[in-house]
Parts: structure tokens; C-alpha cells; sequence
């Protein structure tokens, strides 16, 4: 959890909805095995409260285009990562595999 104020669930229980995928990293997945809720969907229906908050932040003078472009740059960059890291992850497992069978 980026912000220790909110709960180690906020990001899951409050994206459920029907249809939705939803990656977490493992100790997410863990602490909502453990504790978390379904509430059932939180996101259908909300398309006006939405609105509300963006048409707030442009009043205030946020740059709404410019936060969604920094975001999507943001998490491709670490969902590229998490691949990549991935990825070695098994290529050294699969090697080391390989070296204790051909030993």
C-alpha cells in the first residue's frame, strides 16, 4: 500500500465490479485472502460522482490530460518491469532446473 492511511484492501474492494481484472501485487492478494470484503460492484453507476471530482480538480486548475499521460508512462514502465523481472525469475529457475537434471 502506497498511502499507510488507507487499508491494504482499498485498491481491490473498491474496483469490484462485474467483468473487472484486477492485478495486485502478492501481499495485496494475501491481506484480501485474509481480511478483505466483497461488497459487490462499486463502480457501476458512479459515472456522475466521477464526473463531479473531475470537473472539481479542472476547476482547480489540474491538468487532467497531463496527470492520465504521467500515469499510463508510469504503470507501463512498472508493468514492463514487473515482466521483465518475471520473466528472469523463471529463465533462472528453468537454468537452474536444467543444471540439476543434466548434473
Amino acid at each position: 500500500m502506497k498511502n499507510s492511511d488507507y487499508p491494504d484492501t482499498e485498491y481491490v474492494t473498491e474496483l469490484i465490479a462485474p467483468g473487472v481484472v484486477n492485478t495486485m501485487p502478492e501481499n495485496t492478494l494475501l491481506a484480501f485472502v485474509d481480511h478483505g470484503e466483497v461488497p459487490g460492484d462499486q463502480v457501476s453507476g458512479r459515472a456522475g460522482e466521477a464526473q463531479r471530482v473531475f470537473d472539481e480538480l479542472i476547476a482547480v486548475g489540474v491538468d487532467l490530460d497531463d496527470v492520465f499521460a504521467v500515469l499510463e508512462r508510469e504503470g507501463a514502465e512498472k508493468f514492463e518491469a514487473s515482466w521483465s523481472e518475471l520473466a528472469n525469475t523463471v529463465a533462472e529457475q528453468l537454468a537452474t532446473a536444467a543444471g540439476a537434471t543434466a548434473g
